[in-house]
């Protein structure tokens, strides 16, 4: 049974399932939540479509912001009111930002609240150029946490090992964080450390935590693209990895969650209240048209996980996807194996991790000037 909704903000057909994929998901306990983020599809009604369809979250960065502020005209009657306002073309973005994460966050505040605070969250990040700035990457969390003024909302910090510190400081003193750019089990150890440690801190100062939320992204096609040219460059037995490193090291990292998760010390954080803070695979959606459109989507599927999918990703996995676990505690051993074949072969997994989160922090920051730049031209525009 389908019911047509209308047309997206990409102007194609909208239609509801009765039981959607998402829904499906959610009874194995993951949620789905959307890559993608705009003002078009939060006034429009296309959001609120989702969330009845099933959806439980979303994020943003800013590549996506440079695509909706720079690349539609829905930003336009704000623009114009703010052109020749003293504001930095800096300041105006973070204004039409919070903005949408706000009005994307009240529009989840029912999840929000009927899930007991474990879902229904919309994310913004903080300027990719604080990346390797401990103390820049608090301060502006701070701020923009401030700003949104919702207990909803997560604010990205990346997981370099000057967002460590930062993402500690910022949980124990309440707020949400999303790690962005994790690429290896060794990082997400990292940041798992740090939301136990704030978590610690702030029982031992008499706070309370059950309302404390915290996601680690692991992007996963991104690995296989990477790891696949290596391969490809160098080729012998390394070619049979092709396509399996990325599930391989993400079936590793959900092992540790669950190995931290019947500890004694998570069980002591958890009877006074801590949420667990959930592994999210990011970058999910597949790049090398040689593997199934759905690959990073079907293959990691498992309790306490959360998936994100941007839009196409989301239409090809509602109309095809396949809905059964296939995360589980046997899967470490082979994904192991996996691992060890790769460093056997003379890929060093650590020199992928760095080149793919200097890659992406560079990335984000190339969309970040281009998006000043585009805000710049409007304004410009607007003022003739």
């Amino acid at each position: 049974m389908r019911r047509f909704l209308g047309h997206n903000n990409f102007g194609e057909r909208v239609e509801s399932h009765s039981m959607t994929n998402m829904r499906r998901l959610l009874e194995l306990k993951q949620s789905v939540w959307l890559d993608y983020l705009s003002r078009g599809m939060t006034r429009s009604g296309e959001l609120q479509s989702l969330i009845t369809d099933g959806l439980r979250g979303m994020t943003s960065n800013p590549t996506i912001f440079e695509q909706a502020i720079g690349h539609t005209s829905d930003y336009d009657q704000d623009m114009t009111a703010l052109a020749d306002s003293a504001r930095t073309d800096r300041d105006i973005f973070e204004a039409l930002a919070i903005e949408d994460v706000r009005e994307a966050a009240d529009l989840f505040r029912a999840v929000f609240d009927s899930t007991d605070g474990g879902d229904g969250f919309v994310s913004l990040e903080v300027s990719p150029r604080l990346a390797h700035d401990t103390d820049g990457s608090v301060a502006e969390a701070r701020r923009l946490w401030k700003a949104l003024d919702r207990p909803n909302v997560m604010i990205k910090i990346p997981g370099t090992r000057e967002g460590w510190p930062a993402i500690e400081r910022c949980l124990s003193e309440g707020i949400n964080i999303n790690i962005t750019l994790l690429f290896s089990v060794e990082h997400y150890r990292a940041v798992a450390e740090a939301y136990l440690l704030a978590l610690e801190t702030r029982v031992q100062r008499g706070q309370p935590i059950d309302r404390i939320a915290s996601v680690a992204s692991l992007f996963v096609s991104r690995v296989d693209t990477e790891v696949d040219e290596r391969i490809r460059r160098l080729g012998g037995s390394l070619t049979a990895l092709r396509g399996k490193v990325a599930i391989a090291s993400a079936q590793l990292a959900y092992a540790n969650f669950l190995e931290m998760s019947r500890s004694d010390r998570w069980r002591a954080l958890q009877a006074k209240g801590a949420k667990p803070q959930r592994l999210l695979w990011a970058s999910t959606g597949t790049k090398n048209p040689e593997y199934s459109d759905v690959l990073y989507v079907d293959s990691l599927i498992g309790p306490d996980t959360i998936t994100t999918v941007p839009p196409a990703t989301l239409r090809l996995f509602e109309d095809h996807g396949r809905v059964s676990r296939t995360l589980g505690e046997d899967d470490a051993s082979a994904a192991r194996r996996v691992m060890e074949a790769l460093g056997r072969g003379g890929i060093d997994f650590a020199d992928v991790n760095h080149t793919l989160e200097e890659a992406g922090i560079e990335k984000f920051i190339k969309s970040f000037d281009t998006l000043l730049s585009g805000i710049a031209r409007k304004r410009r525009a607007l003022l003739q």
